[in-house]
């Protein structure tokens, strides 16, 4: 069934009634299978860390680094994504993402031959470019897709797949790149040995990332099929920094702040999770059985959105944003200042307090954005760099501290700031 487009009321924006939309319900699947996909990939991080740590025997800084060329993609990326929709549209936009995961997923095939750290370095930035492509088209897309009013509960509800995206892959991720880890370890060797076992250690991620290639054609070939199908929509055409004039306005400019720290803190707290469930103080688990509670941390996140998406059809979008970011604040405290399975456990709650963060931010901060969404996506896609800045500066603070809960202060002042962004955003925003 052909979508049918729907004209935008008379300011321009999709404000108060069922107007500026695009009436494409069975697209609505598609864009969740997105959200689920980039989340997953992007989760895997959180496997790979410890991984790479022990095979080339980083600290914490170091072994940052992995989100830190992640997460910079969607600083050098976010704009040229966001012009490379708007010039071929939405669909074939997703194609496009797909098709340079798919390239970044292989690039694990040389970076484990040579056993580089820095190679694969630059195949999860290639991989995360794709990432950002992908999300350039999702946010304002799942927008279109229905009317404003319900636009916080809609998002945050696709948002909940992506959830389940970071819930499967790491726990399917720890058991094949985790569980493979040899007793010796690379502390131990030099050399020869030393790049022999890194060479075969890594073959297990190759392998995984492999297979993630070949879905991703997959998928990639199945949207090509439906690059038409969203009939009739239209994208305000705009220079490449015009989406920075957008943060002139108080609410975007605080809301893409807030995106920053979000991304900063939840990943800087998932790529923790392993390294600090291990700690005998805390749980002392081995490496996989620590890979395998980074699922509990964003399967909070998950559970979180489904009942989110219902409170936010009712409750002041605000308010709750606020009250989770206290929640997170509060957890952050207990985890820090506690042992055994309340510090751990504790930590691990964090991910149902992330749950509504993301969705609701982006909607809070793009309201009354209408022709101009794409351009704030291309802005809060910029703004996800936090996801670089904000774990490196975690790193450091663990590695010059010697505590890694003393370094979780980083990621408590960030949910402090949203704290006051939701109070800032509680009433709709003005015209």
């Amino acid at each position: 069934m052909a979508p049918t487009t729907v004209a935008n009321s008379p300011d321009g924006t999709p404000g108060t009634s069922d107007v500026g939309h695009v009436e494409a319900p069975n697209l609505r699947y598609f864009v969740m299978a997105l959200f689920f996909i980039f989340g997953g990939i992007t989760s895997l991080n959180d496997v790979i860390i410890p991984k790479l740590k022990e095979l080339f025997t980083l600290n914490y800084t170091q072994a940052m680094l992995v989100q830190f060329c992640f997460f910079t993609a969607y600083l050098l990326i976010g704009i040229p994504g966001a012009q490379l929709v708007k010039k071929i549209g939405y669909m074939r936009g997703a194609v496009a993402g797909l098709l340079t995961m798919m390239v970044g997923c292989l690039l694990f095939i040389p970076a484990s031959q040579t056993a580089t750290y820095g190679l694969f370095l630059l195949a999860l930035f290639v991989l995360a470019s794709g990432v950002v492509v992908v999300q350039v088209v999702s946010n304002p897309l799942i927008s279109l897709l229905g009317p404003a009013k319900t636009v916080h509960s809609r998002l945050t509800f696709a948002q909940a797949f992506n959830s389940l995206g970071t819930t499967i892959f790491p726990r399917v991720g720890s058991a094949l790149i985790l569980g493979s880890l040899a007793g010796v370890s690379a502390a131990t060797l030099s050399g020869p040995a030393l790049d022999q076992y890194r060479t075969n250690e890594t073959q297990v991620i190759v392998q995984t990332y492999i297979g993630l290639a070949v879905a991703l054609a997959v998928i990639a070939a199945i949207v090509w099929m439906f690059r038409n199908a969203l009939h009739g929509e239209t994208i305000e055409q705009s220079s490449p920094t015009a989406g920075f004039a957008l943060l002139r306005r108080p609410r975007f400019g605080f809301g893409a702040m807030c995106i920053f720290l979000y991304v900063g803190a939840e990943v800087s707290i998932g790529s923790l999770i392993v390294n600090y469930l291990k700690q005998s103080s805390v749980m002392g688990l081995s490496d996989q059985s620590a890979g395998n509670m980074i699922a509990y941390y964003w399967g909070g996140a998950m559970v979180g959105r489904f009942f989110g998406s219902a409170l936010l059809r009712v409750l002041s979008p605000g308010k709750i944003l606020a009250s989770v970011a206290a929640g997170a604040v509060i957890l952050i405290l207990i985890s820090a200042n506690s042992s055994g399975p309340v510090a751990g456990y504790s930590l691990l709650a964090i991910g149902l307090m992330n749950s509504i963060m993301f969705p609701t931010i982006f909607s809070l901060a793009s309201e009354r954005l209408g022709g101009r969404a794409a351009d704030g996506s291309g802005i809060i896609n910029i703004a996800i760099f936090g996801g670089a800045v904000v774990p490196l500066l975690t790193g450091a603070l663990a590695d010059v501290s010697g505590s890694l809960a003393f370094a979780l202060l980083i990621p408590a002042i960030c949910y402090a700031i949203i704290l006051a962004f939701g109070i800032y955003a509680r009433r709709p925003a003005a015209a």
